[in-house]
């Protein structure tokens, strides 16, 4: 997996991976997406949330309540904006994937607000 080759990357994957961006909510491609499968890293191919764990959070971006396994992301301090939030980057490459909040469905009570720029879908 390998994160120096971002050729790849259109300029709005750039700027939300590797920029700390974020896309407008209700835009991303993803956010309706009911198929089975997996999202992945657009940045390294990694596998991160499994759409057994996609909800409709109604927050205008992809929600997930759980991770694909442990090393799938990491969770980090994020004090930008005058707020303070968990963000959320790919465990492989560290690309910035969005935010992680305590208020999702259970098991997990977790929400990972995901940009659909940062995300690949694999279809099962």
């Amino acid at each position: 997996m390998n994160k120096k080759n971002l050729d790849h990357l259109s300029k709005e994957q750039h700027y939300v991976t590797q920029e700390r961006g974020t896309e407008a909510p209700f835009s991303g491609e993803l956010l309706h997406n009911k198929e089975k499968g997996t999202y992945q890293c657009v940045c390294c191919g990694a596998d991160l949330f499994s759409s057994n764990t996609k909800f409709d959070s109604g927050t205008g971006w992809p929600s997930f309540y759980d991770v694909m396994n442990s090393d799938a992301v990491k969770v980090k301090v994020d004090n930008s904006h005058g707020m303070t939030r968990e963000e959320v980057l790919c465990g492989y490459c560290e690309a910035h994937l969005g935010h992680v909040f305590s208020d999702g469905p259970q098991p997990t009570g977790l929400r990972y607000c995901i940009n659909s720029l940062s995300l690949d879908f694999k279809q099962d």
